[in-house]
């Protein structure tokens, strides 16, 4: 096993494509957990409203949840000394904080998520339950994903 470690970069990493058999896994596990977050009700429009209105527990429950087991799987990963198939050390770093870009794109972030009741993630969900208008709130993350890519060199650090 190598000592090789991954260095994350703004760069694309250059990977062979995904074969058939992996492209069928990856969907079947997205369909699976797209089911699990609409059957648990995570991505229902009134559930996220009834958070933004601190009426209900349930989402915070979920995202607390969320949190939590998160932070215990980054801290095994540490403990242990994770690595990958290839033998590559597993080394979560975190990002250094930007007084400017943090603030402003969780702004963004939290009124995109309180007018379309989802976050980007589970607008993908709810299409898959059949939910067509959320197509409006897709289109609205693919113009960000673009207006962010043709702005970020001129984003301040």
């Amino acid at each position: 096993m190598s000592d090789a470690r991954v260095e994350y970069t703004d760069r694309q990493p250059t990977e062979a494509p995904l074969s058939v058999g992996q492209a069928i896994k990856y969907l079947a596990i997205g369909i699976y957990f797209g089911i699990v977050l609409v059957k648990a009700e995570v991505v229902s429009w009134f559930r996220i409203q009834e958070m933004f209105h601190f009426q209900s527990m349930h989402m915070f429950g979920i995202i607390g949840l969320a949190v939590v087991v998160g932070a215990v799987s980054i801290a095994l990963l540490r403990a242990t000394h994770a690595r990958s198939i290839e033998g590559i050390d597993i080394t979560p770093e975190g990002k250094a904080f930007q007084r400017i870009a943090n603030p402003v794109g969780g702004l963004i972030f939290g009124f995109g998520w309180a007018l379309t009741g989802a976050c980007p993630g589970p607008l993908y969900a709810n299409l898959g339950a059949g939910y067509w208008p959320v197509m409006i709130a897709i289109a609205g993350v693919i113009a960000g994903v673009i207006a962010y890519g043709a702005l970020k060199p001129h984003i301040p650090h």
